[in-house]
């Protein structure tokens, strides 16, 4: 069973108190990289870390005054620290704090989102064994095909979801860089070391040429591999509802005990959370576009990305999250009707076998084109008349009977 699912951990992520902790903790790892350089006292970094602190509703107090959250933020923390507060922020500027933690931020999401695709990774491979025997006709273009097993069906959801967790693991991997490289990230009042030392000891790699910012082709990958996770979840969940349609009834979403699916028809049992899965995945899907709009900055930088960005984060990686947790808990539950399958598998009276015979005519010295346009007039013959079946039709047909027993 998938555990009890709460939201607050990811959004916590995009909190006022999460971000202001995490400038914290980018200015206390400055301070102690230029101790090392001999540029702070090492009993002033002590003081810092230990007197250093920050009040969100102070520091909001500040910006209406300033207009500038970084400002607004040193302020609040220097009267915490007192005269200490001389060694904060050196050769920094506000997107050191910035970009790096927006990093972490997203290194935070995307670890979260990551062991959601595990609970959905280990439901789909076990409900995949379940019914790796259980079996159901494949459709093509909606058209009955040639048979499948429901496992096997499972079996390609759960590659697809291999695929995308990979895909995130490297997109978080490029995602993890921060910058503390100064005012258009040249190291002019900045030395490479402080930077080094810091990012190490936030779990980041240095850009190695930034601007002002982290480029945001970083960024824009990591919201691709969001937006494409949850096309995988849409696919699935667009099966889901397929199936669940009464024509087809070969699975359906849980219905517990009280549910209602209408408040006008009593009879209704409505794939409600799959359709909100799809929703949910063109919501998300739509964060990607902004995102690769955020690419094509002016010179070494402008903040037409910032409020992009404050949105699209939050909101995508919260929904994400929420979306593989109900995704999760529908396979869980999904309940699978294998008569059913059997009975629609058989609808149409023998003719996915058409192509095992077209080859087996071919096997005895039929040629393909001969093969093919005999078979297929049967099986036409078949699809207009409910009341015949293709073996019967095939072993009343002579020509056929030459070649097979």
């Amino acid at each position: 069973m998938i555990p009890r699912y709460t939201r607050d951990e990811i959004a916590h992520i995009w909190s006022d108190e999460n971000k202001f902790k995490l400038w914290l903790e980018i200015e206390i790892a400055v301070c102690e990289a230029w101790s090392k350089l001999g540029r702070v006292p090492p009993e002033a970094v002590e003081r810092i870390k230990k007197n250093a602190s920050f009040e969100v509703q102070r520091i909001l107090e500040i910006e209406q005054v300033t207009k500038h959250d970084v400002i607004a933020f040193i302020e609040n923390v220097s009267e915490y620290i007192g005269e200490d507060a001389q060694y904060l922020h050196i050769g920094l500027t506000s997107s050191d704090l910035l970009d790096t933690a927006f990093a972490l931020q997203l290194k935070q999401a995307g670890e979260i989102i990551l062991k959601e695709i595990d609970r959905v990774l280990d439901t789909l491979k076990r409900r995949a064994y379940e019914f790796k025997d259980t079996v159901m006709i494949g459709r093509t273009h909606g058209i009955h095909a040639e048979p499948i097993t429901f496992g096997f069906k499972i079996a390609s959801w759960y590659t697809e979801f291999k695929r995308a967790r990979k895909r995130l693991e490297n997109a978080i991997e490029n995602i993890s860089y921060g910058k503390i490289s100064g005012a258009v990230g040249t190291f002019a009042d900045v030395e490479p070391q402080v930077e080094e030392y810091a990012l190490e000891k936030l779990g980041l790699k240095p850009e190695p040429v930034s601007t002002q910012v982290v480029p945001r082709d970083r960024h824009a990958e990591f919201f691709a591999a969001l937006a494409l996770i949850a096309s995988s979840a849409e696919r699935i969940a667009v099966e889901i509802r397929h199936l669940q349609r009464t024509e087809v009834r070969e699975a359906e979403e849980y219905f517990s005990p009280g549910q209602k699916g209408s408040s006008a028809m009593p009879h209704k049992r409505n794939p409600i959370l799959s359709e909100n899965m799809c929703g949910l995945a063109r919501t998300i899907r739509g964060y990607l576009t902004p995102a690769l709009e955020n690419v094509a900055l002016w010179h070494e930088r402008d903040i037409s990305h910032s409020s992009v960005e404050r949105m699209i984060a939050p909101d995508a990686t919260v929904l994400l999250d929420f979306l593989l947790h109900r995704l999760g808990t529908v396979l869980d539950k999904l309940l699978v009707y294998p008569e059913k399958m059997m009975e629609n598998l058989n609808l149409t009276r023998g003719l996915f076998f058409s192509q095992r015979v077209m080859l087996a005519l071919m096997e005895k010295g039929l040629v393909r084109k001969d093969a093919y346009e005999l078979v297929q007039k049967h099986a036409m013959d078949v699809w207009q008349d409910k009341n015949r079946d293709l073996k019967s039709e095939l072993k009343s047909d002579p020509e056929v009977m030459k070649y097979l027993s």
